[in-house]
């Protein structure tokens, strides 16, 4: 049964998967190979619409998309250390992408911390717990 191109809600889930198959991506990235290429991986195919709203998502897409223009690096070396050797790759680039993801957490760190500052709440303040929920039967 082929895959449906629709507007779904993604999960953290989903999110995830995506921007591991974007870490592996060898070649030209496209939005519409993107999608095509979720399919398999997530269950559905998202439109370029529902994956250009995540930020992770984009970035990755972005990452890859400077890799391709880069080019890539052919290597003559047995299939075992072929394998090992993509594998490095991909980590490599997952770790490039998660310290970009880092850094934009890290500013948004900043501003919290300012804002949090300008309107004047404490460290106690913001190191409160959440409230219980009591979910008893009503």
């Amino acid at each position: 049964m082929p895959t449906r191109t629709r507007s779904r809600h993604l999960k953290d889930s989903d999110i995830e998967a995506i921007v591991e198959l974007l870490d592996g991506w060898d070649g030209d990235v496209t939005w519409k190979a993107l999608c095509d290429a979720c399919g398999p991986a997530i269950g559905f195919k998202p439109t370029r619409q529902t994956l250009n709203k995540f930020s992770r998502v984009v970035g990755a897409y972005k990452l890859a998309k400077e890799r391709a223009k880069e080019g890539t690096k052919e290597l003559k070396i047995p299939p075992t250390l072929a394998m090992a050797a993509q594998r490095i790759d991909r980590l490599t680039r997952e770790v490039e992408r998660l310290e970009r993801e880092n850094t934009a957490l890290l500013e948004q760190f900043v501003v919290w911390q300012y804002n949090a500052f300008a309107h004047g709440l404490s460290q106690e303040d913001l190191n409160k717990g959440l409230y219980k929920i009591d979910r008893g039967q009503t």
